[in-house]
């Protein structure tokens, strides 16, 4: 069993080249399953049944687990049954089509307004290394929409500054994304000013490190932004992921078609960008309510 979900866990990182979030919840997904097994009736995931699968979801929902928690997890077993068949390990799948868990209505994600972007990316006081580094930070942040994990992961050599431009997502599903001139002013600072009293080393290739001059953390960024939330009294619920919804409904709003806003984003499907419409649609039916007389 244990080979099992190995090979699947090598599998999705040599392979498929899911990100190490996206790994991460599977391979967290299938193991609570395991260990469900395991408790249930010392079972192996390999002799898992239809029924298995059935009464865990019931399990997870009868715990407290939300509609779209189960539906992800049966997502993640799905996936992992059907390369278990495709290598060998089994001959059918425990997952039938037939197993349905109600998602329940799915809540849109929380976006900044203009302002409050322009609020927050003005607190850090570039009067030292860390202030230089968060305003860059910030600012790449909201000018690209990338993810936080492709962000904390960029090298200096994903920059040129001369085009404007930075390379993120991989060697396989690397984009080029452009910046605006605060941003490009603001990540130039930083680069020649701020980055080399950070770094110990000078063959170090991470863009942004923390104050012990290595690779800056997921972690670190959400803390970094927590911090400068508070600062601007923002009272919204932020994580690093606000910006890049923030990002992509501001460009909508501003004119941009669905298509480009794929590509910019690194959505491998469209209908991922088309829950961004949705949000400015809703936003629109928002305000026509509130202020149309008829309303």
């Amino acid at each position: 069993m244990l080979d099992l979900i190995c090979a699947y866990e090598n599998y999705l990182a040599k392979v498929k080249q899911a990100s190490g979030n996206t790994i991460s919840s599977y391979m967290r997904d299938i193991r609570q399953f395991v260990d469900w097994l395991h408790q249930k009736e010392g079972g192996d995931i390999l002799n898992a049944t239809n029924k298995d699968v059935c009464d865990y979801l019931s399990f997870m929902q009868s715990q407290g687990k939300s509609g779209a928690t189960a539906s992800r997890s049966l997502a993640s077993l799905k996936n992992f049954f059907s390369y278990a068949v495709s290598s060998g390990f089994l001959e059918k799948s425990p997952v039938s089509d037939g197993i349905h868990v109600e998602r329940g209505e799915k809540k849109l994600p929380q976006i900044l307004t203009g302002k409050e972007v322009e609020l927050l990316l003005a607190q850090p006081v570039c009067s030292d290394a860390k202030g230089y580094r968060d305003k860059a930070m910030l600012e790449v942040m909201y000018a690209t929409g990338m993810r936080v994990s492709e962000l904390v992961e960029l090298n200096v050599e994903d920059v040129n500054l001369e085009l404007s431009v930075v390379k993120c997502g991989g060697e396989k599903k690397s984009r080029v994304i452009p910046l605006y001139p605060a941003a490009l002013r603001a990540l130039t600072d930083y680069i020649q000013e701020a980055r080399p009293t950070l770094i110990v080393e000078p063959t170090e290739s991470a863009l942004f490190v923390n104050i012990s001059g290595t690779r800056m953390s997921r972690q670190g960024f959400w803390k970094i932004l927590k911090f400068y939330q508070a600062k601007a009294g923002i009272e919204k619920e932020i994580t690093p992921h606000t910006l890049r919804h923030s990002f992509a409904v501001h460009l909508l709003e501003n004119g941009a078609d669905l298509g480009s806003l794929q590509e910019l984003m690194g959505h491998s499907d469209i209908s991922s960008t088309q829950m961004y419409a949705h949000m400015l649609n809703q936003k629109i039916k928002s305000v026509y309510q509130k202020c149309h007389p008829k309303a």
